[in-house]
């Protein structure tokens, strides 16, 4: 890997912890909030054991949690998450000295259920992308993505939904009714989120011009064409069809120069979250 992409990489970890922190200190703790995770678990221990703060159980849970993880994915994994779960434990205990809360932040649950979710979820969805997580039920669910086909929002859900349930017998039924929610919506956004990382276009171009709109895709844009012979149904014309994938930002370039070549061109393009393959993921 190139620095400039180690360097992205790092920024990038480091950006998903932080939002994982702050969404976890100031917004799910004070108000009780089990979403699942470690996190859930340290909130709901703290509260029946007392005397532990939520963040040394989260350091203890997750140290236990990356052994498994260590002996699954290997160590390449094992490090970016080690590294993501000690950050997100301490910054977790900054927080907690720095700015130390007896309540929640406002008087609207509804309000803080909202960063509640969206904080920790888009922070565990760059760390998914990247092949790293913040450590707990994290690691069990890339499990399950590994060896089922389960994706992860839905591992999430299943992992997390037990432990989001019982805050139900420990906050009372309003705060475990908001916690249910805020897990079901936790998956949905992960999901979310790591499809819009990874979008690319898949692009089929029926064209006369076939010749010139490959030459401009492979000289110009440096991507593969895939060229198929194509047959009109109505006119019974044969023209070739060219398939090729693009990444979001160079598809409005490509339509618009394929239309300049051909106005005639006729253009499918759809979304595809998953392109393995040389110039975009290696499998």
């Amino acid at each position: 890997m190139k620095l400039k992409g180690k360097l992205l990489e790092a920024f990038m970890l480091n950006l998903g912890v932080l939002m994982l922190s702050l969404g976890v200190y100031f917004f799910k703790i004070p108000n009780g909030f089990i979403t699942g995770g470690v996190s859930g678990w340290s909130i709901i221990l703290s509260k029946l054991l007392g005397g532990i703060t939520p963040s040394w159980l989260l350091f203890i849970i997750n140290f236990a949690l990356l052994i498994v993880g260590f002996a699954v994915f290997g160590k390449q994994f094992g490090f970016k998450t080690a590294y993501c779960s000690a950050l997100f434990s301490v910054l977790v205990v900054v927080f907690e000295n720095l700015f130390p809360l007896s309540q929640p932040l406002t008087d609207q649950p509804f309000l803080e259920l909202a960063f509640a979710i969206l904080l920790p979820g888009i922070g565990s969805a760059v760390l998914f992308n990247y092949a790293a997580s913040s450590g707990g039920t994290d690691v069990i669910a890339m499990i399950f993505r590994k060896y089922t086909s389960l994706n992860i929002g839905a591992a999430l859900l299943v992992t997390d939904f037990i432990v989001a349930f019982s805050s139900c017998f420990v906050f009372g039924l309003k705060t475990g009714l908001y916690s249910v929610l805020g897990l079901v919506c936790r998956a949905f956004i992960i999901d979310s989120v790591i499809e819009n990382f990874n979008l690319c276009k898949n692009f089929m171009i029926i064209t006369t011009e076939y010749e010139k709109v490959k030459d401009y895709i492979i000289r110009e844009v440096r991507h593969g064409v895939t060229v198929v012979d194509a047959v009109g149904g109505f006119s019974d014309d044969k023209k070739k069809m060219l398939i090729t994938v693009c990444r979001r930002s160079e598809s409005a370039r490509i339509k618009r120069k394929i239309r300049e070549i051909d106005p005639n061109s006729f253009i499918m393009v759809t979304n595809s979250s998953e392109i393995i393959g040389k110039g975009f993921q290696l499998g």
